[in-house]
């Protein structure tokens, strides 16, 4: 246990330490997120309150108060506040840290008034802390894939059974297009809830004509600016909290509330260009450094075709730095860069017990034909490529697990807002 200083209030780090040692077990919730709910909500005048997992640089990150104009992330005398009062009310019970968090922005939310309230699901669904509202304005079910599989199971319709458990009786469900198995399990569940599914494909369409993004349901067409994230997947993600906002109704939301969101959503390490830090002083002059915490098949598949569409813009030679988790599928990540790239420079992800070591994720990309060097750090590798010669400035892609890119982002001084 680790005790504050004489005469200092317990930081939050201290009260985390405490309530750790009450479940340690480390759980790796590399989840999707939705920005771009939030950036719509926001454009269109409302105070939104956001709880998501997991942060990249600071815990503060999993809290965001809505306030007239934008939310702010919550202070650390008030996440200690509410972290202190939620550990004198469980008074030494067992109880996991993702429970002890999700109290805390419960109680944290009650405090401040707002219009509305945004909750990520921490990991599955059906047992998961946050799903303990009995009525949501809605459930929104993101793409779902092979990923924690020791958790929710080893197959799509297991995991899928899982994410379906965040559905409500007679509460609507928005639903992105999923694999057969999936939508099967899905379409099951919300019969027999009566919870009216809207899913992409067959009850909204998203599309990419000219350069922008075109949303139809039954209430109409929207003709919209492309998202400022980068990736044709971001215009599926856009469609997703487009849909949901119009099928709840509540808000009454403009198009141009619509368009502004869009176009002002970020998604630190997701497809993030870094284009000034400490790590990018140490890379190749001119080198693009895009930073992406990607970490499973699907994942990587995505990413890739983001890449690709950079490469049909402007050709430059790829270099994959690469950083991944213990219980990750190295090889299902990695194989959609194979035919992008032939150089991978694998690293450990620093700080975390079960990151995998850097000659067993360098053994991968061998299998799959790459050329594979390992370095001591991201920063090491960068300084790597400054000593080798390119036609063109590389294109750097640094990558494998949000942790390797949190690690990135504060050592690169990207602070997350």
């Amino acid at each position: 246990m680790t005790l504050p200083a004489a005469g200092r209030s317990p930081s939050y780090n201290d009260i985390l330490t405490r309530l750790a040692s009450l479940h340690p077990r480390r759980i790796d919730l590399t989840l999707d997120r939705m920005p771009f709910m939030r950036a719509i909500l926001e454009a269109a005048g409302l105070r939104v309150h956001v709880y998501t997992s997991p942060h990249l640089v600071r815990f503060n990150e999993r809290f965001r108060l809505g306030k007239v104009g934008g939310g702010v992330l919550i202070s650390d005398d008030e996440l200690r506040a509410a972290l202190d009062h939620c550990e004198r009310v469980n008074d030494g019970e067992p109880i996991t840290i993702f429970e002890i968090e999700t109290a805390a922005a419960f109680y944290l939310f009650s405090k401040h008034q707002a219009d509305v309230t945004l909750l990520e699901v921490g990991l599955g669904g059906r047992l998961d802390a946050t799903n303990v509202i009995d009525r949501p304005l809605a459930s929104v079910i993101a793409p779902i894939g092979m990923d924690h599989v020791e958790f929710l199971g080893d197959t799509l319709i297991k995991i899928a059974t899982e994410k379906a458990g965040i559905i409500k009786k007679n509460v609507p469900v928005i639903c992105a297009e999923q694999p057969a198995e999936a939508t099967a399990v899905i379409e099951q569940t919300a019969k027999r809830l009566r919870a009216p599914l809207h899913a992409a494909t067959q009850d909204w369409h998203v599309n990419i004509e000219r350069g922008r993004l075109v949303y139809q349901d039954e209430q109409g067409l929207l003709d919209l600016a492309a998202p400022r994230l980068f990736g044709r997947h971001q215009f599926d993600n856009a469609g997703l909290a487009i849909a949901t906002l119009r099928t709840i109704g509540t808000f009454k939301i403009q198009p141009s509330a619509f368009e502004q969101g869009i176009g002002r959503a970020e998604w630190p390490a997701r497809m993030q260009r870094l284009t000034s830090g400490a790590l990018t002083n140490v890379a190749p002059a001119e080198a693009e450094i895009w930073l992406d915490g990607g970490h499973n098949a699907d994942g990587g598949r995505v990413v890739a075709a983001a890449l690709g569409d950079l490469e049909e813009r402007v050709s430059r030679p790829l270099v994959v730095i690469a950083g991944m988790m213990a219980n990750k599928d190295a090889d299902g990540f990695l194989a959609n860069f194979a035919g992008l790239t032939r150089h991978i420079i694998a690293v450990r992800i620093p700080d975390q017990e079960n990151a995998m070591p850097p000659d067993v994720l360098a053994h991968a990309a061998r299998h799959l034909g790459m050329r594979v060097d390992t370095a001591s750090s991201v920063k090491t590798a960068l300084a790597s490529l400054s000593k080798l010669s390119y036609e063109l400035p590389p294109r750097i892609l640094i990558t494998g697990s949000l942790y390797l890119a949190g690690n990135v982002l504060a050592e690169n001084g990207t602070l997350p807002q």
